[in-house]
């Protein structure tokens, strides 16, 4: 560009990499040096953009800076930016306050590192940060971010968390090509996604479109992942758009949509519950369930705040057919508050008939745990199975001895995930419900009271199994 102007620069036109401009005082003058530029580009065959081309303005924006006959000033749009951000209210919210409104400081690329992408997607724009961790801190090389079509925004989540790598290994690829490649993002699903077969198939395009590179996915919640997820929540420009436009019969049902969703508290519950609240307020249509189940899948709140759906969860093994008492879950309720020198629950769940034996305990150690089950099994029989969390009072030792004498198989639950035992785990909650609307005030007396609630808890009726547990077991119900 500086070869094709070189005798007009700083005479009649300014030239910045791809960016120029002609000026003058005078308007004839002006239109004279606008003439010679475009003349010269014509020679040359250099094509210019009509929608980026501005002419004869009084003031423009050149290189992020307004220019006007006063003179050099900042553009107003990037400093209301800055002025629209929550304001700080901790050290640490000033800190990252300074570090958006500053310059960023960029580094060079090191070529014996791995890279890193922060990554994230919020319901209108995506953003990625590319960078390098030298001496244990992150240190950003590039950012980049854009906003999503009409389409991409009609797509769920896990779609869009996936739009975003794939942006990013496509925008940083002369970086990232021959290079070990870690990405952070606050969608774990996607962890799983390289190495999935039955995912959709615009998912697995995308991963034939990864499979180049070298890539690592972690996962890293939105609020450590500060830079890509603060950039990605920026104002919208294009929301108050909507908010001063009369409803009428040609106003696109999608936009209509999309404001009710917003302005709506449908307090994040399923399709079923929003459907009901929607009767409730009197209106109906003959596709709102398939509309509530739609909304559900792309909205990106009820999203982020749900639970990993069952096909992008990590595979799992199949549970063994077995039958009544085949299967106890076990585990230590308290310390509570000492009751006739009780301080513990020992509780044991059947997990086919939901079942429930207790023990108040005043100690939680290994020779408790081995009586409390030598007394289950001359009740119940032998099971097949017994979970456990991995607590010392369970992997021990005398605990082992009992396992092997009635050939018992000892299953430990994954250690930080309780989902494994979940069945004792929703037992203890239930059982401390209970106990906490009975014994009221007066906690000494909770040993009194677990009678009670455990017989409360065995005539409820259970979902799973279709009746009670006690009607499961004694093939009647009880008489109350």
């Amino acid at each position: 560009m500086m070869s094709i102007f070189h005798d007009m620069i700083e005479k009649t036109m300014e030239v910045f990499m791809d960016d120029f401009l002609a000026f003058e005082d005078s308007f004839s003058s002006c239109l004279t040096n606008l003439d010679k530029m475009l003349n010269r580009c014509d020679e040359t065959n250099l094509v210019l953009n009509w929608e980026k081309c501005h002419f004869m303005c009084r003031e423009g924006i050149v290189l992020g800076h307004k220019i006007s006959k006063s003179g050099i000033e900042v553009d107003r749009a990037k400093v209301d930016i800055i002025a629209k951000l929550p304001h700080p209210t901790t050290v640490k919210g000033v800190r990252c306050f300074l570090g958006h409104a500053e310059a960023p400081i960029l580094v060079v690329p090191d070529w014996n590192l791995p890279f890193e992408l922060m990554c994230d997607a919020s319901d209108y724009a995506i953003v990625a940060v590319l960078g390098q961790r030298k001496s244990k801190h992150f240190q950003p090389i590039h950012y980049s971010s854009k906003t999503m079509t009409e389409a991409q925004i009609h797509y769920t989540t896990t779609e869009k968390e996936m739009i975003v790598i794939v942006y990013a290994f496509e925008k940083f690829r002369p970086y990232l090509v021959l290079s070990k490649s870690i990405v952070y993002t606050n969608h774990s699903a996607l962890k799983y996604f390289l190495n999935k077969q039955d995912a959709k198939p615009s998912l697995l395009r995308w991963v034939l479109l990864l499979q180049e590179f070298d890539i690592t996915i972690l996962d890293k919640k939105g609020s450590e992942n500060l830079a890509a997820d603060h950039l990605s929540r920026l104002e919208n420009p294009h929301q108050d758009v909507l908010e001063n436009k009369d409803i009428n019969k040609n106003f696109p049902l999608e936009i209509l949509g999309s404001l009710t969703s917003h302005s709506i508290s449908w307090g994040h519950h399923g399709a079923n519950l929003i459907v009901k609240k929607v009767f409730d307020a009197g209106f109906f249509w003959p596709s709102i369930y398939r509309d509530a189940h739609e909304m559900m899948k792309t909205y990106d709140i009820f999203q982020r705040q749900g639970k990993i759906c069952q096909r992008d969860e990590m595979p799992q093994n199949s549970i063994q057919v077995c039958e009544i008492f085949d299967i106890w879950g076990i585990d230590f309720m308290g310390p509570f508050p000492s009751s006739k020198g009780n301080k513990y629950i020992l509780v044991a769940v059947d997990y086919i008939s939901k079942w429930v034996e207790v023990k108040a305990l005043p100690t939680n150690d290994a020779r408790v745990v081995v009586k409390f089950l030598k007394s289950l099994f001359s009740r119940f029989g032998t099971p097949r199975a017994i979970i456990s969390d991995r607590g010392t009072h369970f992997c021990n030792d005398q605990f082992t001895h009992v396992m092997i004498k009635y050939e018992v198989t000892h299953r430990l639950a994954t250690a930080y995930h309780p989902q494994t035992s979940g069945q004792v785990e929703v037992s203890n909650r239930g059982l401390k419900r209970i106990l906490e609307r009975t014994v009221g005030e007066n906690c000494d007396a909770w040993s009194d009271k677990l009678d009670d609630a455990l017989w409360a808890f065995r005539i409820v009726y259970k979902t799973p199994i279709g009746c009670t547990p006690y009607k499961l077991v004694y093939g009647k119900s009880c008489h109350l």
